[in-house]
């Protein structure tokens, strides 16, 4: 629930990573209308304010992952939104494919639909103790299941911790704030030139490069803090902003002041306005391995551990967690095991 809600298939990583974004934005459409749950808001809105970064824009409506998007020059982004547009602004990417939801509210009334309406039983408060379908052992007994799905989020240890070790996971810290109504209506969730060189559907870019020398030379701090700007609005007009990444096995689970105003500075530079008030301040974490987006490991024929491992779970959870469970019963069927 420590997210943004923001359902991302602009700038996810071409190709596989892409494609699942856009089957997990459909599902979350699907699941949103039958478990009563608003989509606050729609599209996205990157905004940028260097030529390089523009550059960029320009390079990634040309390829396949540009549909549902289109460049604002200044002026037509001024006749939008002119509260986002500020002095330093070139362009804007506008893409209308993406979603926002609110995740503390969406999170239990996707649980409490699936309760109601398609029996599911969840044990909270429960720990797994050990996964050998059909038998799964757990702080409240045993649990029978002809097969396994284990999702630990970052507990690379509890369970599989051999199987999980050899992908060399480590632990994304992140920090976060929410602000106050800022007055206005945002066109869609926000983001920057920051952004450009930390998704991969825009960073692997050949045009991404000399963006990424200049923000070197004029960010290297918020570089060097994991820091790109998504800023989201809520029901009650509040805005969640973040955010930043920092890796360790154990991160600690201190905020630290300074990172926060790195984010509030960048806030400040893209949007041309001054941060309203924070509310509240709070620290995420997830797993991640270098150079991998998730793993789904076969540690028995009928258990399948997954992680999502590039903090795009609410963009691509869906569309792999269809993958998962079509393979593992398919093949079950194939075998003649149902």
């Amino acid at each position: 629930m420590r997210n943004f809600g923001f359902i991302t298939v602009t700038g996810q990583e071409r190709g596989t990573s892409w494609a699942r974004a856009r089957r997990s934005s459909a599902i979350w459409e699907d699941v949103a209308r039958q478990a009563g749950i608003p989509i606050l808001q729609r599209g996205l809105w990157m905004t940028t304010r260097r030529p390089e970064a523009a550059a960029v824009l320009e390079a990634f409506v040309r390829t396949e992952m540009g549909e549902g998007c289109r460049i604002l020059s200044r002026a037509q982004a001024g006749a939008h939104c002119p509260e986002l547009v500020g002095p330093d602004v070139q362009a804007v990417l506008q893409s209308s494919i993406d979603l926002r939801v609110e995740s503390r509210e969406a999170i239990p009334k996707i649980a409490a639909w699936l309760a109601e309406q398609h029996g599911v039983v969840f044990l909270r408060q429960t720990a797994v103790l050990s996964v050998e379908p059909p038998k799964l052992e757990t702080s409240r007994g045993v649990v029978t299941a002809g097969a396994a799905v284990v999702c630990p989020g970052d507990d690379v240890v509890s369970l599989f911790p051999q199987r999980i070790a050899k992908y060399q996971p480590t632990r994304c810290k992140l920090q976060m704030l929410r602000l106050a109504d800022p007055g206005f209506r945002l066109p869609g969730a926000v983001m920057s030139d920051l952004g450009l060189v930390r998704y991969a559907g825009y960073s692997a870019l050949p045009e991404a490069e000399p963006l990424r020398a200049r923000l070197k030379k004029e960010q290297h701090e918020h570089l060097r803090q994991g820091i790109h700007l998504i800023a989201v609005q809520s029901a009650d007009g509040s805005l969640v902003v973040g955010d930043s990444h920092q890796y360790a096995t154990t991160p600690d689970y201190f905020a630290d002041e300074r990172v926060d105003q790195l984010i509030l500075d960048e806030f400040t530079a893209a949007t041309g306005r001054p941060a309203p008030a924070v509310c509240e301040r709070w620290i995420g974490t997830y797993p991640s391995c270098a150079g991998r987006t998730l793993f789904i490991d076969a540690p028995a024929r009928n258990v399948r551990i997954v992680m999502i491992t590039s903090g795009s779970g609410a963009s691509t959870g869906f569309s792999v967690g269809e993958e998962v469970v079509a393979e593992l019963f398919v093949r079950s069927v194939a075998n003649g095991d149902a």
